[in-house]
């Protein structure tokens, strides 16, 4: 496994691009490259979107970059959590061909004002309250395209709004690769797996329990046949805990990310909500199965 940029005492940040796409060109002519973007802090999410892309690419590079124009003044950037020697050793049990250490100095430097953003989707749910943050993943996704020219790029689906805007970005400038959405993935208890999890106490956590228990009730009581969209949003916050502050809790049309006033109107709808548990931020989302 090709790590670059692992010894920061050592690398030269324009070089991090050149080797890049020096190793990109030394591939042979139509392999396919899959690319995967991620914050570190490996979990098995992560490593699911790896597997998938070992499945069905020549090649697979992973990068490692805690992108600093997607936190708001004020928001967790530097409580995010940094695991780099076990990021490896994951990557590496994967399969991974090449990892790439992002540097805010090469990706961001003085100058740099360029804007990338796509408002009809990022300006509702997550994008109410964190403003910039869509900017930012844009912007650092499409830097990412450019550098690696894959042909695949990998996105869990627990970033539901995020993967969205990238298919969606993705399709408006097009950009000559294919976006493979891959299914959440949950720790064992349900809990929607995330990187910030590790930030929960032990009673948080059972408390951030009732996110995905309260989306699993949309799902169950829609597939018994429930079609008031307004009733199955109110049942629900009902269950949620007062430890619980909700931010937003919806259901929406997959591909639009639009709400649904009528469950005939899409179909692929779907249930998505954020919310703090204590300090922690948590996102999670559910499809909806229409009854039979």
């Amino acid at each position: 496994m090709i790590i670059l940029g692992h010894d920061q005492s050592e690398s030269n940040p324009p070089s991090l691009i050149e080797a890049v796409r020096t190793w990109r060109g030394q591939l042979p002519a139509g392999e396919s490259l899959a690319l995967v973007p991620t914050m570190g802090a490996l979990h098995e999410g992560h490593l699911s979107l790896v597997r998938a892309a070992r499945e069905e690419c020549d090649q697979v590079a992973l990068t490692i970059f805690v992108n600093p124009t997607q936190f708001a003044p004020g928001e967790d950037l530097s409580e995010y959590p940094r695991t780099l020697k076990k990021d490896l050793e994951k990557a590496r049990e994967v399969g991974v061909d090449l990892v790439w250490l992002g540097q805010a100095e090469l990706l961001y430097p003085p100058g740099f004002s360029t804007e990338v953003f796509v408002p009809e989707l990022s300006e509702r749910l997550c994008g109410l309250s964190r403003p910039h943050h869509f900017g930012g993943v844009c912007i650092v996704v499409l830097k990412l395209f450019n550098i690696f020219q894959p042909t695949h790029a990998y996105f869990g689906e627990k970033d539901l709004q995020q993967v969205t805007i990238i298919e969606r970005m993705t399709q408006d400038l097009n950009l000559p690769l294919k976006i493979v959405s891959c299914p959440l993935v949950r720790e064992p208890d349900g809990l929607a797996m995330s990187s910030r999890n590790v930030r929960l106490s032990d009673e948080e956590r059972v408390t951030a329990l009732s996110l995905s228990a309260v989306l699993g009730q949309i799902v169950s009581s829609h597939a018994a046949g429930e079609m008031n969209v307004e009733k199955l949003l109110k049942d629900a916050r009902s269950l949620l805990p007062a430890e619980v502050s909700l931010e937003y809790l919806e259901i929406l049309d997959r591909s639009s990310l639009q709400p649904l006033q009528d469950l005939s109107e899409s179909p692929d709808a779907v249930t998505c909500l954020a919310a703090r548990v204590g300090e922690v931020r948590l996102i999670d989302n559910m499809a909806l199965v229409h009854p039979r």
